[in-house]
């Protein structure tokens, strides 16, 4: 069963937590961990991106010249694409980029992420995240204690102060327990889990 350290606001360790072996010690399987990722990043796209075609420009119901004896090439229609304000030639439009996953591959594939935190040393465990006033430099002071500069802080309950606190950190993101997903977790260099939410993510993610 790993174990890692648990560490206070001032970055001092004041404990030990044991890991799930079933969440933090799962094998990697990169790729199912690339699917799930490149589905999640598909499924944020609005997909309304258009552009129009030649059929559906306004103008060009007549050639400009004719068909021969003018020296010029032959052209049908000023709307055709090589024309200026012509029509695209494959024109987006738009359409539907979601890509369904089975539940239970995004649950192997999370823990496959959690997992891979823990071995390399970036999972990082808080005894507690209380600020005495919601200031950015509060919050900041304890992200470097904690050597978590750019981290996924991941809550077991909201905090108003934390949230103001967090708001203008961009190397920052909050998380609950039931909103973390494996690209965040690979996004950020260091995941921080408050001790208090390590139960619950062990019993939703179980």
């Amino acid at each position: 069963m790993p174990k890692v350290d648990v560490l206070n606001m001032q970055g001092a360790k004041v404990g030990e937590a044991e890991l799930s072996e079933g969440i933090f010690a799962v094998e990697m399987n990169e790729a199912l961990v690339h699917q799930v990722v490149k589905a999640q990043l598909a499924n944020k796209r609005q997909g309304t991106q258009s552009a129009l075609t030649r059929s559906e420009v306004s103008g060009g119901g007549r050639k400009p010249w004719r068909q021969k004896e003018t020296g010029r090439a032959r052209q049908g229609s000023t709307r055709s694409p090589q024309w200026t304000h012509g029509g695209v030639v494959f024109a987006p439009k738009p359409r539907d980029y979601t890509q369904s996953i089975p539940r239970k591959m995004k649950r192997l594939a999370l823990k496959c992420a959690l997992s891979a935190k823990v071995s390399a040393g970036e999972l990082v465990v808080l005894d507690e995240l209380k600020l005495s006033q919601p200031k950015t430099r509060e919050m900041a002071a304890v992200m470097k204690a904690l050597g978590a500069e750019k981290a996924l802080v991941v809550l077991n309950e909201k905090d108003e102060s934390v949230l103001r606190a967090s708001g203008n950190i961009q190397a920052l993101k909050l998380a609950y327990v039931n909103t973390i997903n494996v690209y965040d977790i690979l996004k950020y260099d260091k995941l921080v889990i408050l001790q208090a939410a390590l139960p619950k993510v062990e019993e939703v993610y179980a």
